[in-house]
C-alpha cells in the first residue's frame, strides 16, 4: 500500500509516448525513480512543444521552475517498454499550478507510476516568481 496518495484530475491535457531507455535502468534492472522524473520532463517538454511553445524559460511571458515533486509507483517498467504519460492540471493560483501524470504500460495499460510536479512561474532576468501568463491559464483551466 502506497504512503503517498495522488488524487487524479479527470481532464486528461496532453499524452505523451516514450520508451524507456537503458540509460532509465537501475540496479534492479527496471525504470529508476531519478530516471522517471527525466521521463516526465520530457513529457512536460512535449506537451510545451504542442501548445507551441519550444523554452521553458518563455511560456508566453514567464519561464518555470519546480517547487516539488512526488511519486508513487505501481509497478515496474523494463527496457523498451513503451509508456503512455498522460498529463493532468490540479490546483492553479496566481502564479502556479499542480501538474500531474498518470503513467501506463501502452502494451496492458497497467499503471507503473502516478506523479505530481508543482510548476512555478518565474522571471530568469528578475529571478523572481512571475504571474502565469493569460493565455497559458487559458489552456489549461479551458477559459476562452
Amino acid at each position: 500500500m502506497p504512503r503517498l496518495r495522488l488524487d487524479l484530475p479527470e481532464r486528461i491535457l496532453h499524452t505523451v509516448e516514450l520508451t524507456v531507455r537503458v540509460t532509465d535502468l537501475n540496479y534492479g534492472n527496471h525504470l529508476g525513480n531519478n530516471a522517471l522524473l527525466g521521463l516526465l520532463h520530457e513529457a512536460r517538454l512535449q506537451w510545451f512543444r504542442a501548445m507551441g511553445h519550444t523554452d521553458e524559460r518563455n511560456l508566453g511571458g514567464a519561464g518555470i521552475i519546480l517547487a516539488d515533486a512526488a511519486i508513487v509507483f505501481q509497478s515496474e517498467a523494463f527496457l523498451g517498454e513503451e509508456l503512455l504519460i498522460e498529463l493532468r492540471v490540479g490546483e492553479v493560483s496566481r502564479a502556479a499550478f499542480d501538474l500531474y501524470y498518470v503513467v501506463k504500460s501502452k502494451k496492458d495499460l497497467r499503471q507503473v507510476a502516478r506523479a505530481k510536479t508543482g510548476v512555478v512561474f518565474f522571471d530568469y532576468e528578475t529571478r523572481r516568481t512571475a504571474p502565469m501568463p493569460a493565455a497559458f491559464r487559458a489552456v489549461i483551466t479551458e477559459e476562452k
